[in-house]
């Protein structure tokens, strides 16, 4: 037998073992912390897909890229754009028709001199022929016409016409009447004269002046709530 101390000659050293692998513990704690990341970031990945197609169908229901659309054919009428009270066109082209949408519907605008002799409030031959040519147009949309008559700020002075009020008033009647002639519901349709009270341009100019005899036919969308 081996007494003790040859036995203590043979045993290896006891060496302080804790510090030298103390590196170890903290290499497992940073790629504990490392997995447990890698796995929060999948968890907010969104489910299939990939960018391009994600983008692509965010462009496809861009607002700007509908407004940017061309405008089409007469037959593809007026829709309503939203449940709200602004109806949305796809495209009119009608000569002697301008077309606008603002914050209350989509306007067709028609210079009083192709509709009207001058002071006179009864449609032309040209003018009947040319409001005609708008009913495939109304009866393709279900909401409200408000017929808007306008004038420049020349005062009127005659039996029929003592201002340009009731000179504005007859000549948004005659065209209401008419359509009304042609088949279009009259609970639709409104009469409204503004005479020189909603310029379009300047009035010192006769360009402007020209510019502000008009007649109007502003298309609204039914209110939801009527």
């Amino acid at each position: 037998m081996l007494d003790g101390h040859t036995r203590q000659m043979l045993e290896p050293p006891v060496t302080g073992g804790g510090d030298e692998e103390s590196w170890l513990t903290s290499y497992l704690d940073v790629l504990t912390l490392l997995i447990t990341l890698f796995v929060l970031l999948l968890s907010l990945a969104p489910p299939g897909g990939n960018d391009e197609g994600a983008a692509g169908s965010v462009a496809e229901v861009s607002p700007g890229a509908i407004e940017d659309l061309p405008l089409a054919t007469l037959a593809a009428g007026i829709q309503p754009r939203h449940s709200g009270v602004q109806p949305r066109f796809d495209g009119i082209s009608i000569p002697g028709v301008d077309v606008s949408q603002g914050q209350e519907g989509v306007t067709l605008r028609i210079n009083e001199s192709l509709l009207f002799d001058s002071g006179r409030a009864r449609l032309t031959e040209q003018g009947r022929d040319l409001v005609a040519s708008l009913v495939d147009v109304l009866n393709a949309f279900e909401g409200q016409v408000s017929v808007e008559g306008h004038t420049d700020n020349v005062p009127i002075s005659t039996s029929r016409f003592p201002s340009n009020w009731e000179l504005s008033s007859a000549r948004a009647i005659a065209v209401v009447r008419h359509l009304e002639s042609l088949g279009l519901d009259d609970s639709r349709m409104r009469a409204v004269g503004y005479a020189d009270t909603q310029p379009m341009e300047s009035n010192a100019t006769s360009q402007g002046r020209a510019a502000n005899r008009r007649v109007e036919l502003l298309l609204r969308q039914r209110s939801t709530q009527e």
